[in-house]
């Protein structure tokens, strides 16, 4: 990577930018989340009591990528998973290991604090999983999923 990026956690004062992401991620997804759901996530990311957490990359004083994951605890481990649920990149950023930095940190994050894994999904034809690929493979299993 040849980019000097700053990892860090979330602040109140990236609202604007994480926002910006957000709907880029929300486009590339074809997903439309109501705004009163976007505004409670952004209020959960910046609660440290709450699992919900965000991670964003910056280069230069600019937000250009984010996670945002879930520490949840399991039936199968004494200690917490983290689920990635959300990752995203400026257009302009990728190919330039935003993306691999972020999932980097994670890995060690969750290294540092004892997590027993990380975890995510995504689309079968997502071109980003040339870069998943790098972490680990994925494994056999079928996601059902249920609304209510």
């Amino acid at each position: 990577m040849n980019i000097s990026l700053v990892i860090r956690n979330v602040e109140a004062a990236d609202e604007g930018a994480w926002r910006r992401l957000w709907a880029g991620y929300n486009r590339f997804y074809e997903a439309a989340v109501p705004a009163d759901v976007t505004g409670r996530t952004w209020e959960r990311l910046l609660d440290a009591a709450n699992p919900l957490f965000c991670r964003v990359a910056e280069k230069e004083g600019e937000v250009i990528g984010f996670t945002n994951s879930v520490l949840h605890e399991g039936t199968w481990v004494n200690e917490p998973i983290c689920y990635l649920e959300d990752l995203f990149v400026t257009h302009e950023a990728r190919g330039n290991g935003v993306g691999r930095a972020l999932i980097r940190d994670l890995v060690d994050l969750g290294r540092k604090q004892g997590w027993s894994r990380l975890y995510w999904h995504t689309r079968e034809n997502n071109p980003a999983r040339r870069l998943y690929d790098e972490f680990v493979q994925a494994d056999d299993f079928v996601r059902y999923r249920m609304d209510l």
